[in-house]
């Protein structure tokens, strides 16, 4: 058991505060083509609503995205990704004060994400896609996930290799936030994904997960994003919507080793986990209940 380092997180004009206990970040797919759930929340007023239902249900925060990254999914413009985000936002962010992230690799879908309210950008390709994404951050202010995949969406789930996972993706974490603190990014926008399913076999995926506190090494808090993905459908031989009990065993292993922050879909059920797994690794005291 690892237990967590508290941090600050400066995402534009809030900061959050990390490591006192597990936080949760709702997965708000706006596309029609998501691995999961595509198509269930394109209409404006269903997204919102189902925001909301989330954070009543426990996210601490909502990541809204507007491109598909699921293997083998085929890029979308950027108009069409500008049309999908932008308006749920906007429309989001006048009903609801939390923390507000943007699942984009571009930067104009990102700098208009932020300007409507926006406080995070989770970028998977931890800002290497996109020239612009580096300024813009530094402009802003705003949170960053830094995320590894090998490859991309179309090609990463193609064989993918590695001579030692966990040693692998934490030199090129490393090497990220390197370049980025070298380009005025403040070390406190910071957080770390070691991106679970993105160009990792099944078995990557978890050695990542009984690996996880090595990558405490990287001073950063740590996202990790096990919901419904194909490792736990794989093992259990079970499509997206049947992957709940795989991924709440898969979120108590990644908070038993030292991640801050969880990404998933399961809002309610994840959330009664976390309570339960913090009280045992000690982030939430139970001597007074």
């Amino acid at each position: 058991m690892t237990r967590t380092s508290t941090y600050t997180w400066s995402c534009a004009s809030r900061s959050i505060s990390i490591g006192t206990r597990t936080l949760i970040m709702g997965v708000l797919n706006v596309t029609p083509d998501s691995f999961s759930d595509g198509g269930a929340y394109a209409n404006i007023d269903r997204a919102v609503q189902h925001a909301l239902d989330m954070h009543a249900r426990g996210a601490d925060m909502i990541d809204i995205g507007g491109e598909s990254s699921r293997p083998g999914a085929e890029p979308v413009s950027e108009a069409e990704e500008l049309n999908r985000t932008i308006p749920v936002i906007r429309a989001l962010r006048v009903k609801l004060d939390c923390p507000i992230s943007i699942d984009t690799t571009k930067s104009a879908v990102a700098k208009a994400a932020i300007q409507s309210g926006a406080d995070i950008i989770n970028d998977i390709s931890a800002c290497r896609l996109d020239p612009d994404m580096i300024p813009l951050t530094a402009e802003t202010g705003a949170g960053v996930v830094l995320m590894h995949m090998q490859g991309d969406p179309r090609s990463m789930q193609k064989n993918p290799q590695y001579t030692d996972v966990v040693h692998d993706i934490i030199a090129l974490l490393q090497k990220h936030i390197d370049d980025l603190l070298a380009l005025h990014i403040k070390p406190d926008q910071l957080i770390v994904d070691p991106g679970i399913g993105f160009g990792k076999s099944v078995a990557d995926n978890y050695e990542l997960l009984r690996r996880l506190h090595e990558f405490k090494t990287l001073d950063r808090p740590i996202l990790v994003g096990p919901s419904r993905k194909s490792f736990i459908g794989k093992l259990l031989d079970l499509p997206p919507q049947e992957r709940l009990e795989g991924t709440l065993a898969a979120a108590v292993a990644a908070i038993m080793n030292g991640a801050d922050i969880l990404r998933v879909h399961d809002v309610q059920a994840v959330q009664r986990a976390v309570r339960v797994t913090d009280a045992i690794t000690g982030k939430l005291l139970v001597d007074k209940l």
